[in-house]
């Protein structure tokens, strides 16, 4: 499981965040931005791996003032684990029927 630090929170409220997940790269970092981009009270998200070198990622969030990046980070990675049950149930319900004889 991976760590989650913050690096950087800009303002006061909350709503912009540069999170660092360690041990993580591009695999999470591109499918949790293209999930958090999706929402409505979100201005910018993106990630960067900063050297293949180096096993971190980091994801930058910027919210509407009203709103704390890590609440929409955690929406973002609550999102990710439906989608994975989702694939999961349609695989194995796909596999089942593939190996049910005809």
């Amino acid at each position: 499981m991976p760590s989650i630090a913050v690096l950087e929170n800009v303002d006061d409220n909350e709503s912009s965040c540069t999170f660092v997940f360690e041990n993580e790269g591009h695999t999470l970092g591109n499918v949790l931005k293209s999930i958090i981009c999706r929402y409505p009270d979100v201005n910018f998200c993106g990630y960067t791996v900063p050297h293949p070198a180096d096993t971190k990622m980091h994801l930058r969030i910027q919210a509407s003032k009203n709103v704390r990046a890590v609440d929409v980070l955690r929406r973002g990675l609550a999102d990710l684990e439906k989608v994975c049950d989702h694939t999961i149930t349609t695989f194995e319900s796909a596999y089942n029927d593939f190996q049910e004889p005809k």
